[in-house]
């Protein structure tokens, strides 16, 4: 019996995935427990219907991340910390200060463990950080650290 998987089952198959098992198996334990449903015209007209679907979303969101990363490509946001004697920041400038501050200047919204530094940031100056924004495409983003 064809079966169309809904849930992921282990030595059987993945979500979403049109497999051929026993018919007992199907019926007693497939089925019975709603891991999978039967691979009628109608449910695989339906699985076809989702997947179109996800694959526009994923598209939507590529297509949106790509658009993002050129609008900060390059770009420059500026942090205000307070220092103690020597020109040594109080604590460190982390990566939701970097998120916070491309939100805040750039218009991205993104998270911060989506950013990476390029080392700690401890002092004043200028460093770089990298936005990833959607798997493959990143962008580099200078951080300017300056006294309160």
């Amino acid at each position: 019996m064809k079966v169309i998987f809904t849930a992921d089952v282990k030595g059987s198959g993945k979500k979403g995935e049109v497999k051929e098992v026993s018919d007992g198996y199907a019926r007693n334990f497939l089925i019975g427990k709603g891991l999978a449903v039967e691979a009628t015209p109608a449910n695989m007209s339906k699985l076809e219907g989702q997947k179109a679907s996800e694959q526009h979303k994923a598209d939507v969101a590529k297509a949106e991340a790509q658009a993002a990363a050129e609008s900060i490509k390059d770009k420059s946001v500026t942090i205000k910390a307070k220092a103690g004697a020597g020109g040594k920041l109080f604590g460190a400038v982390t990566a939701g200060h970097v998120a916070e501050a491309v939100e805040a200047q750039l218009g991205v919204k993104t998270e911060k463990k989506k950013i990476s530094l390029s080392s700690e940031i401890k002092a004043f100056g200028t460093y770089t950080a990298e936005v990833k924004l959607y798997q493959g495409i990143s962008a580099k983003v200078s951080v300017k650290v300056i006294e309160e």
